[in-house]
């Protein structure tokens, strides 16, 4: 291959639509806008507009509220830890946020790591992480193994 030679993949460019070219070109005279009306003229900014009618996103009522502060948590279930741990994936003696990140299991710690109880849990594990529920804590503890919160806030 000589530098001559080098071009793009097909399809990995598109060329830029030029309108109101002229008539051979395909894209004249109007250049694809139709005849007259509101859209065919520069300027144009409808949206939301109902021609002077209330929109719909005001008529609608407002429900809800979005915390600006509120925590993020990556939720993971006892089921899946246990699964990771019987592929050797994760060992049982030492699991923490940090080696859940790295074994896959979770993808990003966000605000904390939160453990629920949904699964069963075959050993004793031994897991340290950001919040955890209740029943989660009870099902380890029930197996002979531990689960550490190290944010109170984040157990309920």
């Amino acid at each position: 291959m000589k530098l001559n030679e080098l071009r793009d993949n097909d399809g990995a460019t598109k060329r830029r639509k030029r309108v109101g070219r002229g008539a051979g070109s395909g894209m004249g005279k109007t250049g694809g806008r139709g005849i007259k009306g509101q859209k065919s003229r520069s300027g144009v900014a409808i949206n939301g507009y109902e021609g002077g009618q209330m929109p719909l996103y005001q008529r609608l009522p407002k429900r809800g509220f979005n915390k600006p502060n509120r925590k993020a948590w990556a939720v993971i279930n006892l089921g899946l830890i246990q699964k990771f741990v019987d592929a050797g994936k994760l060992t049982a003696g030492d699991i923490s946020e940090d080696t859940l990140v790295s074994s896959g299991l979770v993808r990003r710690k966000l605000d904390g790591i939160r453990v629920l109880a949904k699964g069963e849990v075959t050993g004793a594990l031994t897991i340290n992480v950001t919040g955890a529920s209740k029943s989660a804590i009870a099902a380890v503890e029930a197996k002979g193994g531990a689960l550490t919160v190290t944010n109170a806030a984040a157990a309920e």
